[in-house]
């Protein structure tokens, strides 16, 4: 099997503008603990709110923010809803990536005309403070996007949310916007959900990775970047491949029973700083052993870092043509081996940490021995 490692040439056009993630959803058994848990470990300012006490009677959300960033954590309040019946399924996980539009009729309705499945109509809501109009479409799994247009609203977050603060006091830890997000999908739909980033949102395919690239000695998968036109909004997108072992999308896949949302990569101007705190926090992170950093420096060449200190912390490092980046992955955020998030710092590097992928999957795979899931 080839490998394709380099951006390609070919120019592409969007299908529509896109300006950037506008939130992510995680549907949740318990909204307040989960909010309580990003607040404390990983420095997010809770905003706004939406439950019982604001006339919405059958969920809460809360509404977390940290710089570019912004959290939303859905519980249900009813046994047999969608969210219940989402979270006894799959577990804590995010239900909806959705992306900021100049307009979401146009976005909705090509999206749809070019194939797209409707997963809630396109709607208007308001209040005092404006108009949002949003509309949402299928994607992997149970996985949606919501084309959300917020040009003339200037609330908090949206109508029928009211902007709630919490009396914790918050140290936020230095994360500045979402980098990419990452699919894990079932073998055999790698391609086919690239294709709809292609044909439906005009999407540009960015890099291909294959099992040569991304394997062990036990396991191994495929990977394909997708990346709308401006860069702000990247997907890589999983596949197990044939290994000696189970690999650790066939794991995500038997806990979360569908493809799915495996990480997001949130990015730093000073992973240092960023990860001692989350460390203080009690932020778990994968463990690369010291060997690691015994010949690293041979492979990326000069960084600016001081390499006990990212070796105490155990940050990776790799390098492309564009520059280096910093990079490290926690544990799994909830009790099923499912979603866990990716802490970045591009010091010009454009690419996604290829000379790291050994370590980290060997990294993944203790944690799965550990579990029995190997």
């Amino acid at each position: 099997m080839s490998t394709l490692t380099q951006e390609k040439k070919e120019t592409t056009r969007d299908s529509f503008p896109l300006n950037g993630t506008d939130y992510v959803e995680f549907y949740v058994g318990n909204a307040k603990q989960a909010s309580l848990y990003y607040q404390a470990c990983f420095g997010y300012k809770l905003i706004a709110y939406r439950g019982p006490e604001t006339g919405y009677r059958d969920s809460v959300s809360y509404v977390l923010e940290q710089n570019k960033i912004r959290l939303v954590l859905t519980a249900s309040l009813t046994p047999d809803s969608e969210i219940s019946k989402h979270v006894a399924y799959h577990g804590d996980g995010v239900k909806d990536v959705a992306l900021w539009v100049d307009d979401a009729e146009i976005a909705f309705n090509t999206a749809v005309q070019r194939g797209a499945e409707v997963a809630r109509p396109l709607s208007q809501i308001e209040d005092e403070d404006g108009v949002i109009k949003m509309g949402s479409i299928k994607t992997y799994g149970e996985t949606i996007h919501t084309f959300v247009e917020r040009k003339n609203y200037n609330g908090v977050f949206m109508p029928g949310f009211q902007a709630r603060t919490s009396s914790r006091k918050i140290d936020p830890v230095g994360l500045n916007f979402v980098d990419h997000c990452v699919g894990n999908v079932e073998l055999g739909g790698m391609n086919k959900w690239v294709k709809f980033y292609q044909d439906v949102m005009g999407f540009k395919l960015l890099i291909t990775f294959d099992d040569k690239d991304i394997s062990t000695e036990y396991t191994a998968l495929m990977s394909k970047v997708v990346s709308n036109g401006n860069g702000y909004i990247k997907f890589p997108i999983n596949e197990p491949a044939k290994g000696l072992k189970k690999s650790q999308i066939e794991e995500y896949l038997d806990f979360y029973k569908t493809a799915g949302v495996q990480h997001i990569a949130v990015s730093t101007d000073n992973i240092i700083d960023t990860v001692s705190k989350l460390r203080e926090n009690g932020v778990d992170f994968l463990y690369v052993p010291e060997v690691y950093y015994e010949t690293v420096l041979e492979r990326v060449g000069q960084i600016d870092e001081d390499l006990e200190e990212l070796k105490k912390l155990n940050i990776l490092i790799d390098r492309d043509e564009d520059g280096y980046l910093l990079q490290i992955f926690t544990k799994p955020v909830q009790d099923r081996p499912t979603v866990f998030y990716e802490i970045i710092q591009r010091k010009g590097a454009q690419s996604f940490g290829k000379g790291n992928f050994k370590a980290l999957f060997e990294a993944i795979e203790r944690e799965q021995e550990l579990r029995g899931t190997l």
